[in-house]
């Protein structure tokens, strides 16, 4: 299983961290070693004193695929999920100035959060989803996947042209505005809709 992340995805969050906006998706993996235990805290690493919390729509692939078109993208996921790509931000920065990957800030051992999973079929349109995050009870990130450059489908086809999909690959589709630093005891829960999607303490 890959984890397969989109960053810049969303407009609002490109012009907060005063980045610039791409010509086509940005794309970074993070190792199946990223992903957070169910039912553990995370632990704020003792590498960074600026982790963020980027709450992002999951899609979970369903069956084997390579040079997906758009039109077929549809046929390669049943399940819609939430979670959290949980970035050094301190380190990300420094990596990008010197022309470096990010995966040291991005891939590190619990910062991929996956919660629950959701039938496709519960929504409408997957272009059409509402989704938040709270911290300690306070709304902090919300987003529609309307909101995306690149919607769900598009992001299939696009990143299968360089990785075959394998069923169980999850891809992160990007955050909206609203990023953050986290700090110990912090209660983190995030949303899709009114179904909540996962609940974590920061240590």
């Amino acid at each position: 299983m890959k984890i397969i992340c989109i960053g810049r995805n969303y407009v609002e969050h490109i012009k907060e961290l005063a980045n610039e906006r791409p010509a086509e998706p940005v794309v970074f993996l993070k190792p199946d070693t990223s992903v957070l235990l169910k039912k553990q805290p995370f632990y704020i690493p003792d590498f960074s004193n600026d982790v963020h919390h980027e709450v992002e729509i999951l899609v979970k692939i369903s069956k084997v695929g390579k040079y997906i078109d758009k039109k077929f993208a549809h046929k390669y996921y049943d399940e819609i999920g939430l979670g959290i790509d949980f970035t050094a931000r301190d380190l990300q920065q420094s990596l990008k100035e010197k022309g470096l990957p990010w995966e040291k800030a991005k891939a590190f051992d619990g910062a991929a959060v996956v919660g629950k999973w959701l039938p496709k079929s519960d929504f409408e349109s997957v272009n059409d989803i509402d989704f938040s995050l709270e911290k300690n009870g306070t709304l902090v990130q919300q987003g529609n996947t309307s909101h995306m450059l690149w919607k769900i489908d598009e992001l299939i086809e696009y990143v299968s042209k360089y990785f075959t999909l394998k069923i169980g690959d999850i891809i992160f589709t990007g955050t909206p505005s609203g990023v953050a630093k986290v700090k110990a005891n912090d209660e983190l829960r995030g949303l899709i809709e009114n179904n909540e999607m996962f609940k974590l303490t920061i240590k």
